[in-house]
């Protein structure tokens, strides 16, 4: 599955927002500067991101952008809902979990009733959903912060290293 740059800037756009102090809003010149990413394009990112209520904008000389709530509370499935639309393994597939189906074939000869390929790309969506659903802006922000590499395993299974997991 292979997401656009919306997503990857936005995400890297939230994290450089999780790293601040919460209080103090931050240019997307600056981040566009730390980051290497156009400013036009953060603009875009940004504004999908406060409709969809992720992020808080500041207008004025010391305006900018924050984070709208706690990392902790922020999944990705939001985020990347939020900049993609939607998250669809095939260009076959439409996710129609609003309707009574649950997931659409775009096929036509048989209505994608007896797709043979449908059972996987659900699968491979279902997937998808769960890992970014699973994972916070939280636990970005702290991996960003302590740097130690995600064990394939871990990375694999979706489980957080010991490294960057909370501490109660």
């Amino acid at each position: 599955m292979i997401f656009t740059t919306k997503a990857e800037y936005g995400v890297r756009l939230l994290v450089e927002l999780g790293r601040q102090p919460s209080d103090q809003p931050v240019s997307l010149k600056a981040i566009s500067e730390a980051e290497g990413l156009p400013l036009a394009y953060l603009e875009r990112i940004a504004a999908l991101l406060k409709k969809a209520g992720v992020v808080a904008a500041t207008r004025g000389a010391h305006g900018g952008y924050r984070l709208a709530r706690d990392p902790a509370a922020i999944t990705m499935d939001e985020v990347v809902l939020a900049l993609e639309g939607v998250v669809a393994p095939m260009s076959c597939f439409i996710d129609d979990s609003a309707g009574e189906r649950g997931v659409l074939c775009s096929h036509t000869d048989d209505g994608g009733e007896t797709c043979a390929t449908k059972l996987l790309w659900m699968r491979v969506h279902g997937g998808v959903l769960r890992a970014l659903a699973g994972t916070t802006l939280g636990e970005l922000i702290a991996f960003a912060d302590h740097g130690p590499a995600v064990p394939a395993a871990a990375a694999i299974s979706g489980g957080t290293p010991p490294a960057l997991q909370p501490h109660l």
